[in-house]
């Protein structure tokens, strides 16, 4: 696709990403390349059978629409280079809209003073994009958000702890538990205080927990809490 002098493309030499490649025409210079979608891989099947690619290209209001093999629509950013997930449903409603343009102070001090933005991108892929909690249990206010890993393009959650500005990464290419290294198999996910996560983790006193915790989901199959045990973020399954 050409459009005022820039060819969109849609390579197919990759099977684990589905990436676009934006080149001036003039110049035959490739501008840039953006990471849209991976594909995660089952170890267990033939890989080229779970490969994805992308279907078709247009553009829409400033912003570049990916469409996948399985119908999965993607809107990109052209200015910011930010990938979402694009829901019709999901965008007409108020709050999805509003939150779109509320980045948490907490969140713009990581990424404007920190070493975040050199590697990572916000995902806006679900809606809420952030939550708030007491996730280390020290009285302040955390977030987690979600970010891409601007080379590998894998999806995962970072948590700025509220008194210190610190940022820790989990998934987007840092393994936790069984949800590896990726989190693009996530679709939902809420703060479940201490004592919701106690019990919903079996656990009568729950000596573990420090703080809030995190329910990460992917609807009709697993889901799993991630909490602060005093040192660093661990994963606790709760479904296959």
């Amino acid at each position: 696709m050409i459009h005022e002098g820039v060819r969109y493309v849609a390579p197919t030499d990759d099977g684990r990403r589905a990436y676009v490649e934006v080149w001036d025409v003039q110049t035959n210079k490739r501008l840039w390349e953006l990471t849209v979608f991976t594909n995660r891989i089952d170890p267990k099947l033939e890989e080229d059978v779970q490969w994805v690619f992308i279907k078709s290209l247009s553009l829409r209001d400033g912003m570049l629409m990916v469409t996948s093999e399985r119908g999965k629509t993607y809107q990109v950013d052209l200015k910011t280079k930010t990938v979402t997930q694009f829901d019709a449903a999901q965008s007409a409603a108020p709050d999805a809209a509003a939150q779109g343009h509320e980045i948490p102070q907490a969140v713009a001090r990581a990424i404007t003073n920190g070493s975040l933005s050199k590697q990572y991108d916000l995902s806006f892929r679900m809606n809420p994009f952030y939550l708030r909690g007491d996730f280390n249990g020290d009285g302040n206010t955390d977030v987690a958000f979600l970010v891409q890993h601007r080379s590998t393009g894998k999806i995962g959650i970072a948590i700025v702890h509220g008194a210190t500005d610190k940022v820790i990464i989990l998934g987007a290419g840092v393994a936790i538990g069984n949800g590896g290294d990726d989190f693009e198999w996530m679709d939902s996910w809420r703060v479940l205080s201490k004592d919701s996560a106690a019990r919903e983790g079996g656990k009568t006193n729950a000596p573990d927990f420090r703080g809030d915790a995190l329910f990460v989901e992917k609807s009709e199959a697993a889901s799993a809490l991630i909490y602060w045990n005093g040192k660093r973020y661990v994963w606790s399954q709760q479904g296959d």
